[in-house]
C-alpha cells in the first residue's frame, strides 16, 4: 500500500500594492537588499508597541497582559523566543474582535505610533537601494497584520513577516500560516520568495541585509554586505570582531 504526500506551497509574501515595482529576471547582475523593522528601520520595537496600544485602548487587562508582552519581549532580546506560543498571546486581542474592529484600531496605530518614529534618515535608505534598482525586501519576525501598512508606509512592496493563519471571513485564527520568519526561518522564506521569482541567492552579485539583532545572524551570513544598523551591543560586538559595517540611523 502506497502512501500519498502532499506538498504544501510555501506562503506567499505578502505584496503591497505599488505602481512602479520593479521586476526581476535572473542574470542581470542585480543586488537585493533586505531590511529588518523593529530598531533597525524603525527605533522602536512595532510588535511590543502594538501591544501597549491595545492596552492603552482598553482591549486588554493592563496588568496582566503588559506583564506578559514585557516577558515575551525579553525572551526575544535574548534570542530564546517561542514564536507559537507568542503568537497565540498576541493575537489573542485581535481574536476578541471582528476584522473591522482591528482594521479601525491598527489605522489609529498607524496614526499615533507608527508616523511620528518613520525618520528620514530610514525612508531615505530604504529610497536610494530602490533609486538603483535593488530587489527589496522587508524581512521581519513581527506579523503581517502589524507589518503590512508600515511596509507600505516605506514604500516597501515586498513583505516578509510572520504569516497569520486565518479562518472564515478573514478571522485570525491564533497559528501561524508556513515558515515563520524568524532566526534561520528568514533565510527560509526569502529562499522561498526568490524561486517563487525564478531566482536564488546566486543571482545577485551584491546582497545587502541590514539588522540590529543576533537574532538575524543567519540572515546576516547570508549577505555580502551584512551592515549591523542600530546593533546591540551582541551584534556590534560580532560585527567588529567580523569586519562588518555599522550603522546609526537615530540618536
Amino acid at each position: 500500500m502506497s502512501t500519498r504526500v502532499e506538498r504544501r506551497a510555501a506562503p506567499k509574501p505578502t505584496r503591497i500594492p505599488s505602481g512602479d515595482r520593479p521586476t526581476y529576471s535572473a542574470g542581470e547582475g542585480r543586488s537585493l537588499t533586505l531590511f529588518d523593522l523593529d530598531d533597525t528601520l524603525l527605533p522602536i520595537d512595532s510588535d511590543h508597541a502594538w501591544g501597549e496600544f491595545v492596552t492603552r485602548i482598553g482591549w486588554v487587562d493592563p496588568a496582566e497582559f503588559g506583564r506578559r508582552n514585557d516577558a515575551f519581549y525579553a525572551q526575544y532580546k535574548a534570542g530564546l523566543l517561542d514564536i507559537h506560543e507568542y503568537i497565540r498571546f498576541a493575537t489573542e486581542p485581535l481574536r476578541a474582535h471582528t476584522p473591522a474592529e482591528c482594521a479601525a484600531a491598527h489605522r489609529r496605530f498607524m496614526a499615533e505610533v507608527i508616523a511620528p518614529m518613520l525618520r528620514p534618515s530610514a525612508l531615505e535608505l530604504v529610497r536610494s537601494h530602490q533609486n538603483r534598482g535593488d530587489l527589496v525586501a522587508l524581512v521581519t519576525a513581527t506579523n503581517d497584520f502589524i507589518t503590512a501598512p508600515i511596509a507600505q508606509a516605506f514604500g516597501i512592496s515586498e513583505l516578509l513577516a510572520v504569516q497569520l493563519a486565518r479562518g472564515v471571513g478573514g478571522t485570525i485564527t491564533g497559528c501561524i500560516k508556513g515558515t515563520p520568519s524568524y532566526r534561520e526561518g528568514k533565510v527560509t522564506r526569502v529562499t522561498e520568495w526568490l524561486a517563487g521569482q525564478g531566482a536564488g541567492w546566486a543571482d545577485f552579485e551584491r546582497i545587502s541585509v541590514y539588522s540590529d539583532s543576533v537574532n538575524d545572524l543567519p540572515l546576516l551570513e547570508r549577505a555580502t554586505d551584512p551592515v549591523a544598523t542600530n546593533p546591540t551591543p551582541a551584534l556590534r560586538a560580532i560585527a567588529e570582531a567580523r569586519g562588518w559595517r555599522t550603522l546609526t540611523l537615530f540618536d
